[in-house]
């Protein structure tokens, strides 16, 4: 959650653990004061963002920006901290292979017992993945079309470069709104009917409203487009996986270019 507290009991937790990962980026700046009062020399940390190419987070045409603070343009980034990178790494399957042998071998690592068993684990999780990250690029090589409109939330940055999409949304990334301006809602409706598009996006665990509004006006398909960073009572109590989402992911994405 982007307003998580650590309680004592989870500063704790932390500095008796192994093995801490965490995402890293503006929404896991508690982490940084936490991990200055664990007196834990031994304790392995692993950021997320360090393990792949990071982005920063961008505005495309039509976002809607008004719940965005100003920046002040006579100022200059002067160090990372200033620097807004965007956080979903995990939407690349491509991120999710470098970020499972990264942990794989952190683990062989720290629990040479078990060291066979995570590299056993790590060779056929890697199989499902390449497996998706094919389907993926042939869906992209033979669709019609190398645009996505997503009338949300856009937590699919990292996907959109990997397989050269192009995309327009309602906000970037973590925005705090979920209802669009009139302007934005025009025009992503306009964008939707100038270039044909079939399918509107929404991500999983909104209220669609955006979609809806564009979908009403133009007949265009609301589809989910799952991001993998939140998930229903029911899809976890189903144990439906990463995997499982990137797979109903591919055939939307399907859709939505042809």
């Amino acid at each position: 959650t982007h307003s998580y507290e650590p309680t004592p009991q989870d500063i704790i937790t932390i500095g008796n653990a192994d093995v801490f990962i965490y995402v890293g980026g503006e929404n896991d700046t508690w982490v940084d004061n936490v991990l200055k009062s664990v007196d834990n020399k031994d304790l392995k940390v692993i950021k997320l963002l360090d393990i792949v190419d990071a982005v920063e987070e961008e505005t495309v045409d039509g976002m809607d920006m008004s719940g965005e603070e100003e920046e002040d343009s006579s100022s200059e980034t002067s160090n990372e901290e200033e620097v807004e990178w965007d956080e979903h790494v995990w939407t690349s399957p491509v991120n999710a292979i470098t970020i499972s042998q990264y942990l794989c071998s952190t683990f062989s690592e720290l629990d040479k017992e078990n060291e066979t068993s995570y590299k056993s684990n790590l060779k056929a999780y890697v199989e499902k993945l390449q497996d998706i990250d094919k389907q993926f690029r042939d869906v992209v090589e033979n669709g019609k079309r190398k645009e996505i409109i997503v009338g949300d939330r856009f937590p699919l940055r990292y996907f959109v470069e990997e397989y050269g999409l192009d995309y327009y949304a309602a906000f970037p990334g973590c925005a705090g709104d979920t209802e669009a301006s009139a302007s934005t809602i025009a025009f992503l409706t306009d964008k939707v009917m100038e270039d044909k598009i079939p399918v509107v996006f929404t991500i999983e665990l909104s209220n669609g409203n955006i979609a809806k509004s564009i979908s009403e006006a133009t007949n265009a398909k609301v589809m989910t487009f799952y991001s993998c960073h939140n998930v229903t009572k029911e899809d976890f109590e189903a144990g439906l996986t990463y995997i499982d989402f990137m797979e109903k992911n591919i055939e939307s994405l399907k859709e939505a270019l042809n």
